[in-house]
């Protein structure tokens, strides 16, 4: 003798609620872009930059936050200054590319002890794009485009080929 039990919220019939409700919005893919430096107004300005550009960026001011934003939004561009506190930006990349190999990486810096950082890392085998700052917007746009035309094509805008495929076999 079991009974139903009602719902204790209203419900609205699906034909009452309005079409542009229902439908979802598809925006165009925009490329992450994770920019890092301890200067506030240069991290948000270059994150402004890159989103009035087309980009997703995100922007964060330690190489540790870097880490943990990186673990819940995976970039597929990493610009960050070479001198931070704590990890420095060099350090990052290299973590970056070891958790997200296709992950490109823009390094820049105002301070000349960031070259011998730099060449360390380029001895041990690890290449990465270095601009001395001040960078103008445009040249920095220009070698962002550059770094993500080199990328492979993310996982999210890749076609479904194998659902494809196998419509096509039944």
């Amino acid at each position: 003798m079991s009974q139903k039990k009602s719902t204790a919220f209203p419900t609205v019939p699906l034909k009452e609620i309005p079409e542009a409700a229902i439908q979802a919005t598809v925006e165009p893919y925009r490329p992450v872009v994770l920019v890092v430096d301890d200067e506030y107004v240069i991290a948000d300005s270059l994150a402004d930059i890159l989103k009035h550009s087309g980009y997703a960026a995100i922007s964060v001011y330690d190489g540790e936050a870097a880490l943990e934003t990186a673990l819940t939004m995976p970039p597929e561009l990493l610009i960050s200054d070479v001198v931070l506190p704590g990890m420095n930006g060099i350090e990052l990349a290299i973590t970056i590319r070891r958790i997200f190999p296709d992950c490109k990486v823009i390094l820049s810096s105002g301070q000349p002890s960031s070259a011998r950082l730099l060449a360390a890392a380029n001895a041990s085998g690890h290449h990465f794009l270095f601009l001395t700052k001040p960078v103008h917007p445009t040249e920095l746009l220009q070698h962002v485009a550059e770094s993500l035309s080199q990328r492979k094509q993310p996982a999210a805008a890749r076609p479904h080929l194998e659902t494809a495929h196998s419509t096509a076999q039944d």
